[in-house]
């Protein structure tokens, strides 16, 4: 993994020796550069958007010039999903105080999915019961009992937005939060089990993803690259 400076390390860190570049930052430059297609993709999103639009966007370039890609516009194709160069997979993912892009060449790495997200409890429980269901639920509760430390609620949302995010570019269809059951082990580490029929690759059907987590500097991460020979199910 090559990490482009970008004043934090948390994706950087959590990745390690994946054959990925990071490029991430905490701070939004006073006048980013857009190409003026990515000017018109967001030309009716309101400020906060188009920043975070932006900064995510410079993100990304700075880490392709590092796989020796020219600058290109990254717009937003189906169901929003990045359009990213012939040869290239990669992800990106913003919250408050942070941006991110991750890439790699697809001849290293099959498909990419990560996302940020601030390190606290949901404010709405709601939610929680949105994105899970009994038995994640259940798992939840006791890691919180062990580990109170840990927004777990939080990271649960972030790895299914991460699995998401792996899934689309190799499907091109919706991926429900009811569709995949994510478990965390207290070591950086989850498991996401697709309970619908999964991507094919190297020859053989997907029933899972596995990925990793961070909480670091009040921000929550989690990432999922996937290779391009993944294990045997259940290794």
């Amino acid at each position: 993994m090559r990490q482009v400076p970008g004043g934090t390390d948390v994706l950087a860190s959590l990745l390690g020796a994946a054959p990925v570049i990071v490029a991430e930052t905490r701070a939004d430059p006073a006048d980013p550069f857009l190409f003026p297609e990515e000017v018109e993709a967001v030309a009716r999103a309101v400020d906060k958007r188009r920043t975070e639009f932006a900064t995510v966007r410079q993100c990304a370039r700075a880490a392709l010039a590092e796989l020796d890609v020219p600058p290109v516009p990254i717009l937003p194709g189906l169901k929003g999903a990045p359009r990213w160069p012939d040869g290239i997979v990669g992800s990106m993912t913003h919250c408050a105080g942070y941006r991110a892009a991750v890439v790699a060449r697809a001849s290293a790495v099959t498909s990419l999915g990560i996302d940020a997200e601030p390190a606290a409890p949901l404010a709405d429980a709601d939610v929680l019961r949105l994105v899970s269901d009994e038995t994640e639920r259940a798992a939840l509760a006791e890691l919180g009992i062990r580990h109170p430390d840990v927004p777990w609620d939080r990271l649960l949302f972030s790895a299914k937005e991460s699995v998401y995010k792996t899934w689309f570019p190799l499907m091109g269809s919706w991926l429900g939060f009811e569709d995949a059951r994510v478990a965390f082990a207290p070591d950086g580490t989850f498991t996401a089990a697709l309970l619908v029929p999964g991507p094919v690759v190297a020859g053989r059907e997907l029933t899972g993803f596995a990925g990793n987590w961070l909480i670091r500097d009040g921000i929550a991460v989690t990432a999922i690259v996937l290779p391009l020979t993944p294990p045997p199910a259940g290794t």
